[in-house]
């Protein structure tokens, strides 16, 4: 079966409960999640005791508002889709992820998933080797390209066969409002340090997890057009989906898009016969990438 086979199959009244959205869900999960940043950051910022050790923590919980961001694209957090957009827009801005861009890069990479040539998350390759991989996931190709990206987009210049040209102004004038407020950032760093030990510090030591995460997504699935193939869901524990905002069920994801967040572990009952890529946890999962490349 494939996806569109599966989702043609559910019955009427099923896909349109799984495709309700809900801004009570979507503001209690993301009060929860900003709660553990605002708490472990005042933590951080005072100075309290074995304030060093939540550091890494801090940039776990900051670095998982990618999968929120990602899912904005979808407008699916929230009923309201102002909420999306400015939820999207504010997850971005911690990331050095412009949510314009990234709107029309995820959308490509949900209509050619795992395709060669067409799918942009492709574009760099996935580590084939133990130093690549290591390399892949220290972060710093991640910032790197975002940097250049930025800096690429401040300067007028939006390229990509996965951008209309009618969204080329919005997204290189988001980028140049980001700019903005970063260098407002490296002012305020002139007087505090505070930024940079509850955010900037953080994001950089956290950012390995998400990469560890997101490498499992995708990772050695098959490049066929197949979501039950070219995807794979992983069996975690409720921190993790929490943090990721149940995004690990990505083969659900994936074939049924429109589905919000706190629909997916439904949708995973009805499709959980029909997943062929799964694994049992992501230490699992990187233990079998790297055996591969041994």
């Amino acid at each position: 079966m494939d996806q569109k086979s599966f989702v043609q199959a559910l019955p009427i009244d099923v896909k349109a409960q799984l495709m309700l959205r809900s801004d009570a869900a979507g503001l209690r999960h993301l009060l929860g999640h900003l709660g553990l940043i605002v708490v472990t950051g005042s933590w951080i910022g005072l100075g309290l005791s074995l304030w060093w050790v939540l550091v890494p923590i801090q940039g776990v919980l900051i670095v998982f508002l990618f999968t929120l961001e990602h899912e904005a694209t979808h407008k699916t957090p929230f009923a309201s889709e102002r909420l999306n957009e400015w939820v999207g827009r504010l997850c971005g801005f911690l990331l050095l992820l412009p949510f314009e861009w990234f709107r029309y890069f995820h959308l490509a990479h949900h209509r050619w998933t795992n395709i060669e040539g067409r799918d942009p998350e492709l574009a760099g390759g996935k580590p084939s080797t133990l130093g690549a991989w290591l390399w892949h996931v220290s972060g710093v190709p991640y910032w790197s390209a975002q940097l250049r990206r930025m800096q690429e987009l401040i300067m007028g210049r939006a390229e990509g066969d996965y951008l209309p040209d009618g969204a080329k102004a919005r997204i290189v004038a988001q980028a140049r409002w980001m700019g903005l407020g970063y260098a407002l950032v490296g002012w305020s760093l002139w007087h505090t340090p505070l930024l940079f030990w509850i955010w900037i510090l953080p994001v950089m030591i956290g950012q390995p997890v998400l990469r560890l995460y997101l490498l499992a997504e995708h990772g050695d699935c098959p490049r066929v057009a197949n979501m039950f193939l070219n995807t794979r869901t992983v069996f975690t524990n409720p921190l993790v989906q929490f943090l990721a905002w149940n995004m690990p069920y990505h083969v659900e994801h994936h074939v049924f898009p429109a589905v919000p967040f706190y629909l997916l572990p439904q949708l995973h009952l009805l499709m959980r016969a029909e997943l062929k890529q799964t694994a049992a946890g992501y230490r699992a999962f990187s233990a079998e990438y790297l055996r591969r490349r041994r």
